[in-house]
């Protein structure tokens, strides 16, 4: 074995809630166990990465990680952490969610290596044939009803109501547990805090119905150090899918970590050692203003979600944002990503016609933007050498082409370090 699993967790900060024994069971060789999760979109968000890394950490440890997507219980609804039932979703459109989960997983887990290989299973395969009255026969009555009152996450909602189907969905999710333990001898659940509840009747059901050993470790929610919501920014979640949110938006999100959050972050979403970590914090403490921790998160989850060319791209387009950067930058990025970068930059649109002989700069700069004030303003500031084209210093014989459109559309102008403009061709 590798790594002792409960001692790489615990030090990392990545354990909430652990059942006795469980360390010394997974000391014995190499265990199964698995994590759950949530098919109701088409996309993991950074808030899935904690439990993604905890597969991660158990299949470093020589241990059988097994990924559970649930099409079955994502048709329920779990009642964790919610304050209202939502909306269920058909088969169809769940299937279609399970095969782009299934695709981001493999990003992060191995699944050929041998003895510990990853296994994705999907709890629809073995829901689907089960009828309701052999449910309640086989699982119901071996679970009590004062022992599912007594769960915080029933608790929290008995007040504003729950319907029989989310109270029910404790028993499913603790029938997977049943299932993946005797059809593949897992013995662990993982799974965030808020989960516990949902595992412990797992580990309940598997004592009770089979006589099976069965074990619980939950990991804490990541809370950020101001209190305001991981995972969230201005514009909504923060998706895996490149399409959802751009491997720029992705990098950027870890860049713009809080030197209070950093260390924190580090720990669980990368796969640093202690002491490489530690030597970054000393580092980072000698010069917080480089953001070293903050970027040392960022290039290495967003190669491990996005590959080494976003990498590169999403550098790029921090470096344009921080005026460090060329036209051979400004040319790298997708029209998604360059209108992303500069978003809420002034701009101006000239149409194609106008466009075609070429537009003499300070026409450019002045009466056909606005973007400086007056003719005489773009000769002065071009005679200061602070005018830029696509980030390239250019003076008043410029003429803007059809060679300067990046994405055959758009001109950046600047002035200075600071202040940017866009002409629109179309």
């Amino acid at each position: 074995m590798v790594k002792n699993f409960i001692e790489e967790l615990t030090w990392r900060g990545m354990i909430h809630d652990i059942m006795p024994g469980t360390e010394e069971a997974l000391n014995k060789g190499v265990s199964s166990g698995y994590i759950g999760f949530d098919p109701t979109a088409d996309s993991l968000h950074v808030g899935h990465l904690v439990q993604i890394m905890t597969l991660v950490h158990f299949q470093r440890s020589g241990h059988r990680p097994f990924a559970l997507v649930g099409g079955a219980t994502g048709m329920v609804g779990d009642p964790s952490g919610k304050s209202q039932e939502r909306n269920l979703l058909d088969e169809a459109t769940l299937q279609h969610n399970v095969a782009c989960v299934r695709g981001q997983l493999e990003k992060f887990l191995d699944f050929n290596t041998g003895d510990n290989s990853a296994q994705l299973v999907n709890n629809y395969d073995w829901f689907k044939e089960m009828s309701f009255l052999d449910f309640i026969r086989d699982v119901g009555k071996h679970i009590t009803v004062n022992y599912m009152m007594a769960k915080d996450s029933v608790k929290k909602r008995l007040e504003t109501g729950m319907s029989f189907t989310e109270f029910s969905y404790q028993l499913v999710q603790g029938y997977d547990f049943y299932h993946l333990n005797k059809e593949y001898g897992c013995i662990i659940q993982l799974g965030g805090s808020d989960q516990w509840g949902n595992i412990v009747t797992g580990t309940e059901l598997i004592r009770r119905k089979g006589g099976g050993e069965a074990y619980a470790v939950t990991t804490p929610l990541i809370k950020k150090a101001d209190g305001t919501k991981f995972g969230k920014t201005e514009s909504g979640s923060v998706w895996l899918d490149p399409e959802k949110t751009s491997p720029y938006q992705f990098y950027q999100f870890w860049l713009n970590a809080s030197d209070a959050d950093a260390p924190n972050y580090i720990r669980i979403f990368t796969l640093k050692s202690r002491e490489e970590i530690e030597a970054l914090e000393v580092q980072h403490n000698e010069a917080p203003h480089l953001r070293i921790l903050q970027k040392a998160i960022a290039e290495d989850i967003t190669v491990r979600v996005h590959g080494e060319g976003a990498l590169k791209t999403a550098i790029a387009a921090s470096n344009i944002l921080f005026g460090k950067s060329t036209e051979e930058d400004l040319r790298s990025l997708s029209e998604k990503d360059f209108l992303t970068v500069f978003e809420g930059v002034p701009s101006a649109t000239i149409s194609k016609a106008d466009f075609e002989e070429g537009v003499g700069i300070i026409d450019g700069l002045s009466a056909k933007t606005g973007f400086l004030a007056s003719n005489g303003e773009a000769r002065r500031e071009l005679k200061a050498n602070a005018v830029s084209v696509n980030k390239a210093k250019v003076d008043d014989t410029y003429m803007l082409t059809a060679s300067d459109l990046i994405n055959d559309k758009y001109i950046l102008l600047g002035k200075g370090k600071k202040n940017n403009y866009l002409i629109i061709v179309e």
